[in-house]
């Protein structure tokens, strides 16, 4: 099996609901009822991290790509420019994208290192 080959990837995209929330803030809530019912997967941003399976072998690389998924999340989730504090939209939209990499990654330490990274904030 060649390096190419063994190499696995999972996509960070945003969740549609927790942006259409944001719009909808603006919008006000005559349109919040139409554009909740968008459907969630059309024109989603995502990004995609590749990874190793040998990766989640030891901690060190589990937490490498928790990292990777972690800044991919706040790529896909921007807070607006020369902004301090992150909505708290902004940071639910990061940890449905993380949570829902861990998931599709289906991994026992990178599930154990979510689990501890999301208790303590």
């Amino acid at each position: 099996m060649t390096h190419e080959s063994s190499m696995k990837q999972v996509a960070i995209s945003r969740p549609k609901i927790t942006l259409l929330m944001v719009l909808c803030g603006v919008v006000g809530a005559a349109a919040s009822g139409a554009v909740s019912a968008a459907s969630v997967d059309n024109g989603v941003p995502s990004l995609v991290v590749r990874y190793s399976p040998d990766t989640l072998a030891t901690d060190t690389g589990v937490r490498s790509l928790y990292r990777r998924i972690v800044r991919a999340a706040e790529e896909v989730c921007p807070a607006p420019s020369g902004t301090r504090l992150i909505q708290p939209a902004i940071q639910e939209c990061r940890a449905q994208s993380v949570a829902r990499a861990v998931h599709q990654i289906n991994n026992p330490r990178l599930a154990a290192l979510y689990a501890a990274s999301y208790k303590s904030g």
